[in-house]
């Protein structure tokens, strides 16, 4: 992605940033969402978007690489965190082309890969329709881009 980051903090009570991912959240567990926590949200900050992204992944998808494994958006401002397998937001469509959460399972004996939880601060509320891809969702919330930052997981398959 092509934006600048900013103070935009973004953590997790799952795993440490460049650690681990629990495998409760991988498809080799329950593969729920991770919970999610932010703060320092740009001033004037009006809606969220969360998008988990792996550029690891050996695919050239939608003109882009690596896998999305989740978009959600028309999260509210008032949001600081979302619990684990959250049900809030809208969800867009991931690369395995089913809406919502779809967790880390990099392909046998690919070693080690780096998952990207980014968290967008918009200067507007989105009201979204559900299933937009992570490409569709940017082209409509770049200009209303404030700030993003990331969190980043680890996960390699166990097999």
């Amino acid at each position: 992605m092509p934006f600048a980051l900013s103070s935009l903090s973004v953590t997790s009570p799952a795993f440490d940033n460049d650690a681990g991912i629990p495998a409760r959240h991988t498809q080799e567990g329950e593969d729920i969402s991770p919970a999610l926590a932010w703060q320092y949200l740009p001033e004037g900050t009006k809606g969220i978007a969360v998008i988990c992204h792996d550029p690891d992944a050996p695919l050239v998808q939608h003109g882009s690489y690596g896998f999305v494994h989740w978009v959600l958006y028309n999260l509210p401002a008032s949001l600081t965190s979302l619990e684990e397998g959250t049900q809030q937001g809208t969800q867009g469509s991931n690369d395995a082309g089913n809406l919502g959460y779809n967790g880390p399972l990099p392909p046998e004996g690919h070693g080690l890969h780096r998952y990207y939880f980014w968290v967008l601060a918009l200067d507007t509320a989105t009201q979204l329709p559900e299933g937009l891809s992570m490409s569709e969702l940017l082209e409509q919330v770049e200009p209303h881009l404030l700030g993003i930052n990331r969190l980043v997981g680890t996960y390699q398959r166990e097999a």
